[in-house]
């Protein structure tokens, strides 16, 4: 209830603020803009997946939606491997676990090889052996990307975060490096 998943909603243009304004890339361009969208992946908390189609048949269909044109297949092996999906590529997603069907939501967001990904609470409701193996793509994803995610677990703020957002009430809390917040907290 504090806004999370509205703040990740406005961030990716499918919400408009009702106030304020946000802007994503150099160009400086409203999220619900095509060029902001090319920038960003979305996993949303609840992520809508086709169950009848297979894993490969999917992430190629989400790829062609987010405009990948070249060497589409070859973004679907790259994807699905840097996720370790590759097994399940003809799978229908109805079989899937909880957790793998979290790793094709992943693979959704990251299909277009955004710059940012946002994600709204990406291990919710995943067994503890689930929520570390997506910790640890969050991980190495923030290599190559910034990430944005939103939790509630702070253990999952200790080991992810660099920067941290606190909402209250759908305000601004605090924001800052997690090392300044937990010693001005102190």
């Amino acid at each position: 209830g504090a806004g999370k998943t509205t703040l990740m909603r406005i961030l990716t243009g499918t919400l408009e603020p009702t106030s304020g304004e946000v802007f994503v890339g150099p160009k400086d361009a409203p999220p619900n803009s095509l060029d902001a969208k090319s920038l960003i992946g979305y996993l949303p908390e609840h992520c809508p997946l086709y169950d009848d189609m297979r894993v490969g048949q999917y992430l190629e269909y989400i790829a062609g939606l987010r405009g990948v044109q070249n060497a589409l297949r070859s973004h679907v092996v790259t994807t699905s491997q840097r996720l370790g999906l590759q097994a399940h590529l003809n799978q229908q997603i109805r079989t899937l676990s909880k957790g793998y069907r979290q790793r094709v939501g992943l693979a959704q967001a990251l299909i277009h090889q955004p710059k940012v990904a946002v994600l709204d609470e990406p291990t919710n409701g995943l067994d503890p052996k689930q929520m570390e193996e997506i910790r640890d793509l969050i991980r190495e994803l923030a290599s190559d990307m910034t990430i944005i995610f939103s939790t509630h677990n702070l253990y999952e703020v200790e080991q992810l975060c660099q920067s941290v957002v606190i909402l209250i009430r759908g305000r601004l809390g605090m924001f800052g490096a997690l090392s300044d917040l937990t010693h001005s907290s102190r």
